[in-house]
């Protein structure tokens, strides 16, 4: 156990997490939908299995092996954790990238890294090592827990950045960046996806006797984690799924995936733009096209660009998996080092490209503390940690 090189890979797993969108923001005349799917055929069928096949031994009889309880809520978990991925988009929608951002991965964050060990109070059944009265009643695991809460206290100060950027607005600005804000609904729609989005912590609890059974069966520890993935995402390829599926149907967009020019009443399309199904940024279409050349599409270039997306994202639970290797009996801090790196990132990338501009000085400093404060969890999270393996 190695509790600094967890936090290394933790902060891999941010920076791929922050990262995944980018190639998506260069997606041209694409339906959302359709490079969802394949960014998703790609990071939640195609890597897991794959990486589990070359990293581990025997997958198919480490899976097959389990029981049905252990498979049936580590899927589970994962079609409840597709739902949060997908009501993110809304939460984007009413609140803004900022401040949606900062509230939803809030949730997300203090439900996932804190739920685990208080349910086992109530069902000392559920595969998580410590209870939050154990991890309470120790040197170690109270400086792990201030580091929980620093991070929680980072999020809300990148949180309250978001909301003062969105406030120093003017209504003309405001409706440019969020055409629908509605703060009550848009905090309903945040709890619900941070809420839902942490049951991909609850779904890797639940799969750790998949793990468990792939060291018994050869596997090194630091890759062990690699099994469980393949079933839990399985579960968000499910939601996922069904929920393009409608889209497909209801936009008529499935013949994207084959054809090579955009149907004139798609023509308007200008890149996989989420609106009101994801958070993916759109690419402007051109305002006119005298040889035709709008109503053409990019066939290689999107699927290059949408699997490499879907590839990304799924490095950052790649890199998560070995993280919680190395954090021995404080494995529950590993969805707070998570969400922490995610934010650290995608916050580098907004400011890469100018979300930030125009902000005021109290603004820059709220997300400049914000930033600072979440960098100083990881590294608390981490003593915390080590001081636990040298007991």
């Amino acid at each position: 156990m190695n509790p600094f090189l967890g936090v290394f890979f933790h902060w891999l797993g941010g920076f791929a997490s922050g990262s995944f969108y980018v190639p998506y923001r260069f997606v041209k005349k694409w339906a959302w939908e359709t490079a969802w799917m394949v960014g998703g055929v790609a990071s939640w069928i195609i890597m897991p299995s794959l990486m589990a096949l070359v990293m581990t031994h025997d997958l198919h009889g480490v899976i097959t092996r389990q029981s049905g309880g252990t498979l049936l809520w580590t899927y589970f978990f994962g079609c409840l954790w597709g739902l949060g991925g997908l009501t993110f988009g809304l939460t984007i929608r009413y609140l803004g990238m900022s401040l949606g951002m900062g509230v939803a991965l809030g949730y997300c964050a203090a439900f996932g890294t804190l739920l685990p060990p208080i349910a086992k109070l109530f069902i000392p059944s559920i595969p998580c090592d410590e209870t939050i009265v154990q991890i309470a009643s120790t040197l170690p695991g109270q400086i792990t827990l201030i580091g929980v809460v620093a991070c929680l206290f980072g999020i809300g100060l990148a949180a309250l950045a978001g909301l003062n950027k969105e406030r120093e607005m003017d209504e003309s600005a405001k409706t440019e960046a969020v055409k629908e804000f509605n703060f009550p609904k848009g905090m309903a729609v945040a709890t619900f996806s941070g809420v839902m989005s942490a049951c991909f912590a609850f779904a890797l609890t639940a799969g750790k006797p998949i793990g468990e059974a792939s060291l018994l069966a050869g596997t090194d520890q630091i890759w062990t984690g690699l099994p469980k993935l393949v079933v839990v995402l399985l579960g968000g390829f499910t939601t996922n799924f069904l929920w393009c599926l409608f889209l497909h149907f209801k936009n008529g967009t499935a013949y994207q995936y084959l054809s090579g020019t955009v149907r004139k009443e798609h023509a308007a399309l200008g890149g996989a733009g989420g609106g009101e199904h994801g958070s993916i940024t759109p690419v402007a279409a051109p305002d006119h096209d005298p040889i035709g050349e709008g109503l053409r599409v990019p066939m290689v270039r999107n699927y290059i660009l949408s699997a490499l997306a879907g590839t990304i994202w799924y490095l950052q639970f790649f890199f998560y998996t070995m993280g919680e290797t190395q954090m021995g009996r404080f494995g529950f801090a590993s969805w707070t080092l998570h969400m922490a790196s995610i934010i650290i990132f995608s916050t580098m990338w907004g400011w890469i490209f100018h979300e930030w501009k125009g902000a005021s000085k109290k603004t820059h400093a709220l997300i400049a503390m914000g930033i600072g404060t979440l960098i100083l969890s990881t590294i608390i999270i981490g003593i915390g940690t080590w001081l636990k393996g040298q007991g």
